[in-house]
């Protein structure tokens, strides 16, 4: 119903429209319906020839419909959602129980949806069910292969155990018998054994002096290197903060595209979860965007349109561009953030020439597409982490930016800074 009003609102005479939609009649369509919902309904419910007249566009584009609609009767094809909204602004005798019988008709077609899926989910559930039951089955098989594979190659291993034992005994009885018969040669062994091991310690002790000696050699090593280090790191910072110094006397721009470039929007002239520190100040706080700005590589997102109509409205759009890229052209010149503003293209028959002072970036929105929508594609087009700071008095902006970790500040605050600067 509100879809069929918000039609007709856009197709009246600015003499016709009422007095209490005229501020949406210039709105596109799907704003008009989406801003314009609660009057256009309360108008509908108590204004009988807006609501008969919302009725024309439904006419002309199914008259069968609206006229069986207006006999009281349901065709058997009839969308239950059209019935209910045309016997709602056409009020025939009896349109409550359309209205009713179209609820019902809704809840059935849900309910029957609803067991459809249940009956698919229970249909895939016993197929898993199968599966698991295969899978099962095929597992027991490979373990009772495991298991039998096992007790042929324990059989197999108690037998080689055996063979070990019987030579092992063999062995110790021939040693036995050696042992016996040759003492002499078991004491010169003795004493072979006791100057070996005499040896060994000699050479471990010489060892021990050799690690010794490495160990210092490396030691010795570490601390010239770190000597060096030191000298090499002391170099590094010495040169990178003399280019910082020169990158600074000498005023050089970034060659360093940032996250909101590969946004898509319209450009001038041309077709078409992060917190931040400031939030103990409140909205209405002159200091929280002054805070704000003092963030390093903070990016400040700005709706353009929002801004212009809450402190000079009474301007031309053009006269409203040009005024805030002026101030914020000074803006991004005293604090070096990143400044992107962002208008309202979607209503655009044509591009708009804007030249946008230095420091600024100027976006429209692509045809079909609010704002709104492309403020939220900035956001998310940034590192979580990064200070975000959006300026827009629209509560649905602000609350999405809030949403994705940006910080919103009313457009209020950005005019008195302008104001100061």
């Amino acid at each position: 119903m509100v879809e069929a009003a918000a039609e007709l609102l856009g197709a009246l005479p600015p003499a016709e429209v009422p007095a209490t939609l005229r501020r949406f009649a210039r709105f596109e369509r799907r704003k008009r319906a989406k801003l314009a919902a609660q009057p256009i309904a309360a108008l509908l419910e108590k204004d009988e020839a807006f609501r008969l007249r919302a009725v024309e566009p439904l006419r002309a584009a199914q008259p069968d419909l609206v006229a069986a609609v207006e006999e009281g009767r349901v065709p058997p094809a009839a969308d239950p959602v059209q019935v209910a909204a045309l016997g709602y602004l056409l009020r025939p005798a009896g349109w409550a129980g359309l209205v009713e019988a179209a609820r019902t008709e809704l809840e059935h077609a849900a309910a029957a949806a609803e067991e459809q899926a249940a009956e698919r989910r229970i249909a895939e559930l016993r197929e898993e069910l199968a599966a698991a039951r295969a899978a099962r089955a095929a597992e027991l098989d490979k373990v009772r292969a495991e298991l039998r594979d096992s007790k042929s190659e324990n059989a197999e291993l108690r037998r080689k155990l055996h063979e070990a034992r019987t030579k092992a005994k063999a062995a110790q009885a021939h040693a036995e018998e050696l042992a016996a018969g040759t003492g002499a040669e078991l004491a010169e062994l003795r004493e072979g054994r006791a100057a070996a091991d005499k040896e060994l310690r000699r050479l471990r002790t010489r060892l021990e002096e050799a690690e010794n000696a490495v160990e210092a050699a490396r030691r010795a090593a570490r601390e010239g290197r770190n000597v060096d280090d030191v000298r090499l790191r002391m170099l590094l910072d010495t040169l990178v903060d003399a280019a910082q110094g020169v990158k600074r006397e000498l005023a050089l721009p970034s060659m360093i595209e940032r996250p909101a470039d590969a946004v898509g929007g319209v450009a001038p002239g041309r077709p078409g979860h992060r917190s931040l520190p400031g939030r103990a100040l409140s909205d209405s706080d002159p200091q929280l965007l002054d805070r704000l700005l003092t963030l390093p590589q903070v990016h400040l997102i700005i709706d353009g349109y929002n801004v212009t109509k809450t402190g000079y409205g009474e301007l031309t759009l053009a006269d409203q561009r040009a005024r805030l890229l002026a101030g914020l052209g000074g803006l991004a010149a005293q604090t070096r953030a990143e400044v992107t503003c962002v208008f309202d293209g979607a209503e655009l028959d044509a591009p708009v020439v804007t030249t946008a002072p230095r420091g600024v970036r100027v976006m429209f929105s692509r045809p079909r597409q609010i704002a709104d929508e492309l403020i939220g594609e900035l956001v998310r087009a940034e590192p979580a982490g990064r200070a975000l700071v959006v300026v827009s008095s629209d509560r649905e902006v602000a609350e999405a930016a809030r949403r994705s970790g940006a910080r919103p500040v009313p457009a209020l605050l950005l005019l008195r800074r302008l104001g100061r600067g």
